[in-house]
């Protein structure tokens, strides 16, 4: 019976101890194009750290848009911070990053963050 106190009284430790929050990153290529750039020598150097944020709400797993959309959102966000229309720069190490918190099915935040290095060639 003492140990049945004692594992109720963890349990409820642990669950007033936790967040509500997960939180997951993302690192891939999201460039599918054809340009190849050589980065062996010094030509480039990075001039900049760009980021976007997105952010939906869903109450009784309703309202707001997709991920798909959520993720576009943010990408074009930090797309226009980056100002690449000026000289010969590109977007690399690009990373999402996504947190859901809230408490489910009745409330959750959805927030995607896309972050870069903006990098400008030299030669």
């Amino acid at each position: 019976m003492k140990t049945i106190g004692i594992y109720t009284v963890l349990l409820f430790l642990a669950a007033l101890l936790t967040s509500c929050g997960i939180s997951a990153a993302l690192v891939t290529n999201h460039n599918q194009n054809a340009t190849e750039v050589h980065l062996s020598g010094n030509n480039f150097k990075v001039v900049d750290q760009v980021s976007g944020s997105s952010e939906v709400t869903y109450v009784l797993a309703i309202g707001g848009m997709n991920k798909r959309q959520l993720y576009e959102n943010a990408y074009s966000t930090m797309m226009k911070k980056a100002n690449l229309l000026n000289g010969s720069k590109a977007i690399v190490n690009v990373m999402t990053e996504e947190h859901v918190s809230g408490f489910a099915p009745f409330f959750v935040r959805r927030t995607i963050t896309v972050s870069a290095h903006v990098v400008e060639f030299t030669r």
